[in-house]
């Protein structure tokens, strides 16, 4: 039996990184004046770049390049995980609430290293 094509639509490590991502969006609209251009443009580009990344990354022919392409998006939710801390330090939202995205975000990073561990397996067992 074929198996259907699978796009980076039905990767479960995209699915929950568009969440976060909406999740995001919610905290950039509510930022402070003040911070809607510095602090909003930056986490709106580190944000996007999580699931642009994936998706380039599964649009690649070479495992590698997509495995580079992972863990760029990885490196884009660190940076994420460390503008909430920002908002926290700064008293912009709830503590509790920005700790909870926060966690959220440490999930996706175990899943996101999770999918970059199976790719270094298929690269493997493909030589």
């Amino acid at each position: 039996m074929e198996e259907k094509y699978r796009t980076f639509e039905d990767l479960e490590v995209y699915k929950i990184a568009r969440e976060f991502r909406k999740k995001i969006y919610e905290i950039i609209s509510k930022l402070p004046i003040e911070e809607k251009y510095n602090l909003g443009s930056q986490m709106r580009k580190a944000v996007v770049s999580i699931t642009n990344n994936i998706a380039e990354g599964h649009g690649r022919y070479h495992y590698q390049e997509n495995i580079q392409f992972c863990r760029q998006a990885r490196g884009s939710l660190e940076e994420i995980i460390d503008d909430l801390n920002l908002c926290i330090d700064q008293k912009y939202f709830d503590e509790q609430y920005l700790n909870a995205l926060k966690e959220e975000g440490y999930q996706l990073l175990k899943k996101l290293n999770g999918y970059i561990k199976y790719l270094i397996k298929q690269k493997e067992t493909s030589i």
